[in-house]
């Protein structure tokens, strides 16, 4: 079960991601004013997408918690690699954003690092 604490924690955080860029990227650009960019901020901040995001930061955290009751920090924390993985992906497919030569040798290094990380 600890494990499904550990996926948990990984796709709330990649849906908050997904959320938060999705939500700004429509907001606009970032003002040059101070007093400017707290209004825009604060416009976020009650945005049902942007508190969505952030209830799934605090489950996430939960989750986390949970996790860890049952398993040794060294050996779960290389799999909250596979967010980065997994926000490339969905980046990809809900942004358009380009996947590169460089990009995928680095998600392979990630891999290969939580395979390598998580052992023993």
């Amino acid at each position: 079960m600890s494990y499904v604490y550990v996926a948990c924690t990984i796709l709330l955080m990649v849906y908050a991601q997904i959320v938060i860029k999705w939500q700004v990227s429509g907001a606009g650009a970032f003002p040059d004013a101070a007093a400017d960019k707290l209004w825009f901020l604060a416009r976020l901040l009650v945005d049902p997408w942007i508190v969505s995001a952030l209830a799934a930061m605090l489950l996430a955290a939960l989750a986390w918690m949970a996790a860890m009751t049952k398993l040794d920090l060294s050996h779960a924390y290389p799999f909250t690699s596979l967010a980065f993985v997994l926000v490339m992906i969905a980046s990809a497919f809900f942004f358009h954003e380009p996947v590169t030569g460089p990009k995928i040798a680095g998600i392979a290094l990630i891999c290969l690092g939580i395979v390598i990380g998580s052992q023993g």
